[in-house]
């Protein structure tokens, strides 16, 4: 499964945009399924393939996360990090 299509990259702002809000909407998810792990994107730099958002790796914090990172990992059996599909844009306080 490809982490990032044309139609969510048009739906995530750029970089900063979203900096003056106190609670960014959460475009995207993606998560480890054979471990810890999960992503939550606000904005997105396509010529870095940065994201800002919310990363969830034991605690949660603020922060950059690149998809080339994402798409490089490997777990076991060779699994790598995973979008929700069923994941709909909402506030990121309300992403846990």
């Amino acid at each position: 499964m490809k982490l990032l299509t044309e139609e969510i990259k048009k739906q995530l702002p750029p970089l900063g945009h979203t900096a003056e809000q106190t609670d960014p909407m959460a475009i995207v998810k993606f998560f480890n399924p054979t471990g810890i792990g999960t992503w939550w994107a606000c904005e997105f730099d396509p010529e870095t393939d940065i994201f800002f958002g919310k990363a969830d790796l034991g605690f949660p914090e603020l922060g950059s996360f690149s998809l080339q990172e994402l798409e490089s990992y490997k777990g076991p059996m060779g699994i790598g990090i995973e979008r929700d599909i069923h994941f709909t844009p909402k506030p990121l306080s309300q992403c846990k």
